[in-house]
């Protein structure tokens, strides 16, 4: 059995990666120290050895992705032609053409410099030799940077293809596009292929495997095909044909009896009639699917008659192959696979097909008769007139009808999410395993965030009972308002109170108003000091004024003011050192060095030394405690002198170490730098 693994191709770097790889390997791996003094052969052999190394390792490089690259004349022909159609057989051979000419390029290239370094006579001259050849070399490389990029291109795609093996056995389906392949691939193989309600969701092969009568079975789903001649099929469609061509398999052709894919059964049929020479010699089926929407009885006349002739050329092709004449309910099959009705026996007999079909070829070949010398097949004899039919223990049906019954039952979110618009439409419900003392309220709106608050924040259990207790004691106070027994609380006012009252009211709206007309015009209104108010509006007397308006005495509250203001300047005077009131209390007039002293005090403020000792230092007097002083300031200089070897911070203790940097070395011994 061939298996084709494209994954293991070597990836191709692009012209710049190849050339940094190349010469960074040539630097490493060859000695790098050389002296005039040395003799001239030594210098030859010197440079001569990074030619050549240069040279073998950009011819393994090219070797590697020459080799590694299938050839399409060697390869089967349904790959051959699989990737003429997806990359185009001559762009590809000439990408590939060009990365040899390059390497035999680099080859000649070495051998002239290689010839002409035997001859240098000296140091300088040997030196741009060497560097005449790695640039040629590297020019080389450049100039094929496009192909080198075309196939490192060619080589992503070709590891997402599918392995496929040619020679084993094969189901492969085809159709216009839309009428349920994938859905088929999915329902009998591990395969998940991507199922959507519009036309070509496949855009190339995708393969899956199944089991029937303990043999594997590859089956492979096909991009869907439209009715148009061959130069206008696009490379989607191509890679159908291509399948179709190559690959020796049973061919499964759908057919939508419904028409929800957008064509109709004549133009699948017209389909079906200009492809049938691509089923010569294999097992053909015509499947009719989606019959949960349009059974096959029920379709029109016209219709039928087109399905009929379609079964007639696939009995003719089966017949062409010198097979058996089989029934007409193994070459016309009806299914859905919405309901999974038809699709296990659509399966089995395309395998039943093939493999009778690959049996009869064998029996056909000449190697047969090789065989059947060898085999003896063991037929028992019957002992007495007893039949014994086939039996299966109850208590084994009863299992599996019930794990039918119950697979039948349980949906899981998978299901749901296929049955109502897929992945991206469906939304799964988290609120359906709530477990809540009724379950309709499973679907109510609750807000987290109303108006800014939490509102977990405000849920009251008894709220119910609080609600009705408020509404109980409503309609009491409106009984009570309807036979008049509500009063005031509190004594009735008398006609001053209620004109002192009604001025109070008047007087807080007109405050409202100014605080609203300040509040819109805050953010262009400046702020204005006190002395600067003409208006007078912030002055004792206007206090004064507003309070006995109101019926108050004013005195106390001005004589407070007053002192309050008093007391401040006061205290922003009371500097003095020795803390003595700086005011002329008694009435004396301090003399002139008391102003002064007072005028110093006012500019400065009285600090504590630093040689003073503060209780609870620990130390014993001033002397010491500048002694100490001194000692920190000495411990820290020369920390500061080298302010970046701190603790944390990266040191170069020797930038050069010697053992590194003098000293002759031989060839080899250069590893540590």
């Amino acid at each position: 059995m061939v298996q084709y693994n494209f994954k293991k191709i070597t990836v191709v770097p692009n012209g710049k990666d190849f050339v940094d790889i190349i010469l960074s390997r040539t630097q490493r791996q060859t000695p790098t120290v050389v002296h005039k003094g040395y003799a001239i052969s030594r210098l030859r052999q010197f440079y001569m050895r990074k030619v050549k190394y240069t040279q073998q390792n950009f011819h393994d490089k090219i070797s590697t992705i020459i080799d590694e690259f299938p050839r399409l004349d060697d390869i089967h022909p349904f790959y051959g032609d699989l990737l003429h159609v997806l990359y185009n057989k001559d762009h590809y051979k000439l990408a590939l053409g060009q990365i040899n000419t390059a390497r035999n390029l680099i080859g000649k290239i070495a051998k002239d410099y290689v010839k002409l370094l035997k001859y240098g006579d000296s140091l300088y001259r040997c030196k741009c030799l060497k560097v005449a050849a790695l640039g040629r070399m590297c020019t080389v490389i450049k100039r094929i940077g496009p192909s080198l990029a075309y196939l490192e291109q060619v080589r992503q795609h070709m590891a997402r293809l599918p392995s496929i093996d040619p020679n084993t056995r094969t189901i492969l389906i085809c159709g216009y596009p839309n009428v349920g392949k994938s859905s088929f691939i999915n329902k009998i193989t591990r395969a998940d292929v991507d199922v959507q309600p519009y036309a070509f969701t496949t855009k190339s092969l995708f393969v899956g495997h199944t089991d029937y009568k303990y043999l594997r079975y590859q089956v492979i789903d096909t991009p869907g095909i439209l009715d148009r001649p061959f130069e206008d099929r696009n490379i989607i469609e191509m890679c159908s044909i291509t399948a179709l061509a190559h690959l020796r398999a049973a061919i499964l052709f759908f057919l939508d009896i419904s028409g929800s894919c957008g064509y109709s059964i004549a133009q699948q049929a017209a389909l079906f009639h200009s492809i049938k020479s691509l089923f010569m010699n294999k097992p053909l089926i015509i499947v009719c699917n989606k019959t949960d929407l349009q059974p096959l009885e029920g379709i029109s006349e016209e219709d039928m008659k087109l399905v009929i002739e379609m079964k007639s050329e696939a009995l003719k092709t089966v017949i062409g192959q010198g097979g058996e004449a089989t029934s007409d309910d193994s070459v016309l099959l009806t299914m859905s696979t919405l309901t999974e009705e038809g699709v296990i026996s659509v399966k089995n007999a395309a395998c039943e097909r093939l493999l009778n079909q690959r049996v009869e070829v064998k029996m056909k070949s000449k190697k047969i008769n090789d065989c059947l010398n060898r085999f003896h097949v063991a037929i028992p004899k019957q002992r007495d007139q007893k039949e014994r039919p086939p039996c299966i223990p109850q208590a084994v049906l009863e299992a599996k009808a019930k794990a039918a019954a119950e697979k039948e039952k349980r949906k899981t979110e998978k299901d749901l999410e296929n049955a109502n618009g897929g992945a991206g439409v469906y939304s799964m419900n988290l609120r359906k395993h709530y477990i809540l003392a009724n379950d309709e309220w499973k679907e109510d709106i609750l807000p987290e965030i109303l108006d800014g608050h939490n509102v977990y924040d405000f849920i009251d259990p008894d709220i119910l009972q609080r609600v009705e207790e408020l509404e109980r004691e409503e309609g009491i106070r409106q009984a009570e308002e309807e036979n008049g027994e509500f009063e005031i609380d509190g004594a009735e006012l008398t006609p001053e109170q209620q004109a002192a009252l009604a001025e109070i009211r008047k007087k807080k709206s007109l405050l409202i108003q100014q605080h609203r007309i300040k509040k819109s015009n805050a953010e262009s209104r400046p702020t204005v000091p006190r002395k600067f108010d003409k208006d007078k509006k912030f002055t004792s007397e206007r206090m004064g004024r507003q309070l006995s308006s109101l019926g108050l005495d004013p005195s106390l509250a001005i004589q407070r003011m007053r002192s309050r203001s008093v007391s401040r300047r006061g205290r922003k005077r009371d500097r003095s050192p020795d803390g003595g009131d700086s005011m002329d209390v008694d009435g004396d007039t301090p003399d002139k060095k008391q102003r002064l002293s007072r005028s110093r005090s006012r500019s400065r403020s009285v600090s504590r030394p630093p040689h003073e000792v503060v209780p609870g230092e620990g130390l014993k007097d001033s002397a010491q405690k500048i002694k100490a002083i001194k000692l920190a300031k000495k411990s820290v200089k020369k920390r500061n002198k080298q302010a970046r070897r701190g603790e944390a911070d990266r040191v170069i203790p020797t930038l050069k170490p010697k053992h590194l940097f003098s000293g002759k070395r031989s060839t080899g011994k250069t590893d540590r730098r």
